[in-house]
């Protein structure tokens, strides 16, 4: 289902919030690059700059609060950064390190056997304090089936792929022994696909992640928080909001020169 005028709206504000709190909060590089602006000019340099700092926290200043406000016009809870809990069970982490140890020893991961392996653990043997759990965007939807997501950069570092499997299997973890009869799921969700038109290289992946029920890419992701089309209208809202404020980005970096 299209995005209502009203909805759109609520997302190209979410998009310009962000962005303006990207701006007070920016400070550039204070390095003196000599060559470089008598090249290029200090103002493109400080943009090259905002850009470089803004990929690297597009996640949570950006794609985490457009997340939010977009599954809000579908789910009824959905909420970035919320707090999942601060304690596990001791038996809970063993199995989780039995999974680990399965899979990298060559099994098929298996997310819904998983979750179940975890679910008749979660609250039995000694329970142990962690730090307190964040995920990056949470969702319980009308039948109270929630889900869980970890928002990654577009091109995941391979070498950590054993971590965001840990993480995805804790949160499951900490969920159930606090609510253990919940119906519950946890991803990686992936906001673009860099290789487009190719198709994203689900491969690199594979191994530690079940790709059909622990991933989410692009539209995926997208359309799932939204409904089907919701990633096409979220590029047009994006672009919208990027001509309004082509001016006040200009103005904004006019003072660097």
């Amino acid at each position: 289902m299209p995005l209502t005028n009203e909805q759109k709206q609520q997302i190209e504000n979410t998009i310009k919030e962000s962005l303006r709190n990207k701006f007070l909060s920016y400070k550039p590089e204070t390095s003196n690059m000599p060559f470089h602006y008598r090249l290029l000019g200090k103002d493109r340099m400080a943009l090259f700059s905002f850009i470089h700092s803004l990929n690297t926290t597009f996640g949570t200043s950006i794609f985490e609060p457009v997340a939010e406000t977009l599954a809000n016009l579908k789910f009824p809870i959905a909420q970035k950064q919320f707090v999942v809990g601060n304690t596990i069970s001791e038996k809970a982490q063993l199995e989780i390190q039995h999974i680990i140890n399965e899979l990298t020893t060559g099994k098929n991961p298996n997310k819904k056997k998983e979750i179940e392996r975890i679910r008749k653990v979660a609250t039995i043997g000694r329970i142990n304090k962690l730090k307190t759990v964040k995920v990056d965007l949470f969702l319980k939807d009308n039948d109270g089936i929630v889900y869980l997501f970890d928002i990654k950069t577009v091109k995941p570092n391979i070498s950590n792929f054993k971590d965001f499997k840990r993480t995805l299997l804790e949160w499951i973890a900490i969920y159930l022994l606090k609510y253990p009869d919940t119906n519950i799921y946890s991803y990686i969700a992936i906001p673009y696909n860099p290789y487009e038109p190719k198709p994203y290289e689900r491969w690199t992946l594979k191994g530690m992640l079940d790709l059909d029920n622990e991933l989410k890419v692009a539209e995926e992701f997208w359309d799932f928080l939204g409904g089907e089309g919701s990633y096409i209208e979220l590029l047009n809202c994006f672009e919208k909001v990027g001509i309004e404020l082509r001016s006040e980005i200009d103005e904004y970096f006019s003072k660097f020169k």
